[in-house]
């Protein structure tokens, strides 16, 4: 286990879809071993695969205190009241805008061991699993910006020194 480099805004991999997970051999424990490490540290929510550099669909996250990860996840259900609030990622460092999403956000997707796990939530968990299947999807929380704010949002990742 080793903690990755996070890859940044400007990366094709983040713009690129994630292909599914066919096979859990050892090479996938040992890059769920890294999404959970990974995400284990202060001030990280959750972590795709895609920010460490693999094209696969997984990841982890670290709210209230539970750390997990799940496989080839699908979103099933975004709940019907929206939710206001900063937003950042790890991928877009040090920058935060306001981003609306669901209020309650539930995917499906699998373990290691190939059995369902359901990932579901309000709040900071539903902006979690909303946020890493975009990144999953090749989408970056910046595309979900209203315009006027992502002018300014797109203006600032220019100056980021990266």
């Amino acid at each position: 286990m080793a903690i990755r480099d996070i890859r940044v805004v400007g990366d094709p991999v983040l713009r690129t879809p994630c292909e599914p997970i066919t096979q859990i051999d050892q090479a996938i424990r040992a890059l769920v071993a890294d999404l959970v490490e990974g995400v284990d540290m202060e001030g990280r929510a959750g972590l795709a695969a895609n920010q460490i550099g693999v094209s696969l669909r997984a990841f982890s996250w670290n709210i209230d205190d539970e750390v997990g990860y799940v496989l080839n996840p699908k979103l099933v259900e975004l709940g019907d009241t929206t939710q206001d609030g900063d937003e950042g990622c790890l991928s877009v460092p040090g920058l935060w805008f306001p981003c609306q999403r669901a209020d309650y956000a539930q995917a499906v997707g699998i373990d290691l061991d190939g059995n369902e796990v359901v990932v579901e939530g309000t709040g900071l968990m539903a902006r979690c699993i909303q946020h890493e299947l975009d990144h999953l999807d090749g989408h970056l929380f910046l595309d979900r910006l209203e315009r006027s704010v992502r002018r300014k949002a797109m203006a600032a990742v220019r100056e980021l020194d990266l």
